[in-house]
């Protein structure tokens, strides 16, 4: 009997390259976790785990030992990874390869996972709004120009996150992205509560991408808090001031 590959969305931007954003359904895990929960760091079974990351891997097409993650950090750090042989994990927030089988991932419960596709080249960055701030995704267009795309050729894909709608922050959160571009003033919006403002994280990845020159930008526009029965929400969870809750895995492979 096969195991069961879970379903993920794409964009059709990298139809061409293979890659997947997970949600929260096709696993083994269970309770706050159920049930494709992807990370060791939150307290569910380390064998759930591995079978849910695996089922992800399969269904991509990716051997699971060839699939590269990280310890994210929320950084502006991105690596180019050149084999998955005896890979120890990284610290870092992003990822960039040409070598082929191997699968770049990022995992999130909020922040933006962003997939990127050229010329041979792949990239994977996990984009908070503390990463997105500092570079990491400028960082990772960088990484894959060493390693021979052309910049206006990338296709950048930012998954699954919490939207605009749902991303509350208090007055005064913007200023050091104001400090940063003036122009990012339009990605904060009037709250109807008083002394804060509406955050669009995706629609800000999207613009940092394109004055950084890349060719094209999809937004997959699932908001990771109001969408429960598909995606694991930081969030949420703490806004129910729930114990603990899963993360959802983000795919991106050259086969």
């Amino acid at each position: 009997m096969s195991t069961p590959h879970p379903p993920f969305h794409t964009s059709s931007l990298l139809r061409d390259t293979p890659h997947g954003f997970f949600g929260r359904k096709g696993g083994v895990s269970a309770g706050f976790f159920e049930s494709l929960n992807a990370g060791f760091t939150v307290g569910d079974a380390p064998e759930n785990v591995s079978e849910n990351n695996a089922r992800a891997a399969l269904a991509l097409g990716i051997t699971p030992q060839n699939r590269i993650g990280l310890k994210q950090t929320h950084s502006d750090i991105c690596h180019i990874i050149e084999t998955a042989n005896n890979w120890q994990p990284l610290e870092g927030d992003a990822l960039a390869t040409a070598t082929k089988g191997i699968g770049l991932s990022v995992v999130t419960a909020d922040c933006a996972p962003v997939l990127f596709a050229a010329d041979g080249v792949i990239g994977a960055a996990h984009a908070g709004w503390g990463g997105a701030l500092k570079g990491v995704l400028e960082n990772t267009l960088a990484a894959m120009e060493k390693l021979g795309a052309q910049r206006s050729a990338i296709k950048a894909a930012i998954g699954p996150c919490i939207g605009p709608k749902s991303y509350e922050v208090s007055a005064g959160f913007e200023l050091p992205f104001l400090a940063d571009d003036e122009g990012s003033e339009k990605f904060f919006r009037p709250c109807t509560k008083p002394h804060k403002l509406m955050f669009d994280l995706p629609g800000y990845c999207a613009y940092r991408l394109a004055r950084a020159g890349v060719g094209k930008v999809d937004i997959i526009g699932h908001d990771t808090l109001a969408m429960e029965d598909a995606y694991f929400s930081h969030r949420r969870t703490t806004l129910r001031g729930e114990p603990a809750r899963g993360i959802q895995l983000s795919v991106i492979s050259l086969t």
